[in-house]
Order: structure tokens, then C-alpha cells, then sequence
């Protein structure tokens, strides 16, 4: 096998692992939507299970990303950022990071989606930080309205849901999601003050 093939084809299973890391989704949910058993789901994600083309198909269709999404190898001596933007229930979603596992950042924009929450748990811990307009959230028996600049942060494990509180404006967030536990920690360094300085 021609190596820059190979090369591509080692990268599959390291893509599979993040995507369904970004979705919150377990093995036993993607081979539910998928009918592909989760032990071949994990062998494909650790490398140990070549990927063909009738296990890509159906992931690419849960994971609603474009096929060459999994297989493309990334391009080599590109300085450039190439985010790749996917919509996901409506949302507009461009990941920020690319590595599985560990802290991921998304920025989304999120449509109004009605006045009929429907709250989810799952895995994880996430920061949201509202960059433009206004972002109605739901998170356990609180329902509150986030404008730009405003931020909050929760356990996922906490039911949740969020959409632009505007019908008819879309409101634009920074995501940052980690795994299970890992808080987002802010700081900042106190400003020095130097004898004769203006305030």
C-alpha cells in the first residue's frame, strides 16, 4: 500500500474518536444510529480495524460531516487555518480545535429554536461566552437570558438547552466543552502598580 495512503488511513480512527467526542455521543449510541457493533466502533477509533468504504458511509451520515472529512489527510506546509464550518440540528458549528479528547472550542451560531425547551444531560462540562446577540439558557430549574459578553458554565450533567432568545436573530457563541469534571478556570493577573504611574 502506497504510504501516504496508509498514512491517511491511520489518521480515521484518531478523526472518529474526536468527532464523536465533540457530538458527547458514546460507542453505544453511534452504533445504534449506525448498526455497526461497538466493538468494531472501538477497534476503528484505536486503529486496530482498517476503515472501508460501508463503515465510513453511515458514520459520515451520524457524525453529519462530508466523507472526505474522514478520510482527507491533513494538508502539510499550509499555514493556513482551514475551519471547517458543519450544521448540526440548525446550528452552525466550526470546530476550533482539532486534537480528540482533552478541552475542545467551538464557535456556533444557534437559530431560535422555539419556545419549548427540551432539556439534555450528558458527559462533559461546558463555558459558553456570548460574542453577539442574545442566548436564552436553560439549565436546571433556571431559564435565563445571556447577552454579548456575558458567560456561563456548567455541568453538563445538569439538564440543558440553549437557543437564541431572538425569533428572529441568530445569536453567536464561543463553546469551550471538556470531558467529565474539567472546569474551565479563568484568571487574571492583578495589574502592577509602579511608584509614579497614572491609575
Amino acid at each position: 500500500m502506497d504510504d501516504a495512503i496508509a498514512d491517511t488511513l491511520a489518521g480515521v480512527g484518531t478523526r472518529l474518536a474526536g468527532l464523536r467526542s465533540e457530538r458527547g455521543m458514546t460507542l453505544g449510541e453511534v452504533a445504534a444510529g449506525t448498526g455497526i457493533s461497538v466493538s468494531t466502533l472501538s477497534r476503528l477509533e484505536s486503529g486496530g480495524r482498517r476503515p472501508t468504504l460501508e463503515l465510513l458511509l453511515p458514520l459520515a451520515a451520524a457524525y453529519q460531516v462530508p466523507l472526505d472529512e474522514l478520510v482527507a489527510a491533513p494538508p502539510v506546509g499550509d499555514p493556513r487555518v482551514r475551519l471547517r464550518a458543519r450544521t448540526v440540528h440548525g446550528t452552525t458549528v466550526v470546530p476550533l480545535t482539532e486534537r480528540p479528547g482533552g478541552l475542545q472550542a467551538f464557535k456556533m451560531v444557534v437559530p431560535w429554536r422555539g419556545d419549548d425547551p427540551s432539556p439534555q444531560v450528558h458527559e462533559g462540562y461546558e463555558w459558553l461566552y456570548v460574542l453577539d446577540g442574545r442566548l436564552r439558557l436553560v439549565l436546571g430549574e433556571h431559564d435565563i437570558v445571556l447577552g454579548a459578553g456575558e458567560a456561563a458554565e456548567f455541568d453538563t450533567h445538569v439538564p440543558h438547552w440553549f437557543g437564541a432568545a431572538d425569533r428572529n436573530r441568530p445569536v453567536e457563541v464561543l463553546s469551550l466543552f471538556g470531558p467529565q469534571g474539567e472546569k474551565i478556570h479563568t484568571r487574571a493577573a492583578p495589574r502592577s502598580r509602579r511608584s509614579g504611574a497614572p491609575d
